[in-house]
């Protein structure tokens, strides 16, 4: 008895795994890469001078360079690593 209730919690379980990945898994994606294009383009425009764009240093870039300093190096390494479909054509 004890058997047969833990396979149908097992298979409910699968059921709602199922459900959930099919109805949030697309929505969760999309707010993961739009979250980190806009935190791309947040970087860029605060501290787009460290990769040679000659953007003006204000008070609050340097006020945010605390917080942001530990994650820069890995910021401009995932940047300069991006493809864009033109440069497939030179490769």
């Amino acid at each position: 008895m004890a058997e047969g209730k833990e396979r149908k919690l097992k298979f409910l379980d699968v059921i709602r795994e199922f459900i959930e990945g099919a109805v949030v898994r697309e929505p969760m994606l999309v707010a993961i890469k739009e979250k980190a294009s806009l935190e791309n383009l947040l970087l860029l425009v605060i501290f787009g001078d460290t990769l040679g764009i000659p953007i003006p240093r204000s008070y609050y870039s340097l006020r945010l360079l605390p917080y942001v300093v530990p994650r820069l190096e890995a910021w401009k390494r995932g940047l300069l690593r991006q493809k864009d479909w033109t440069d497939i054509a030179f490769d």
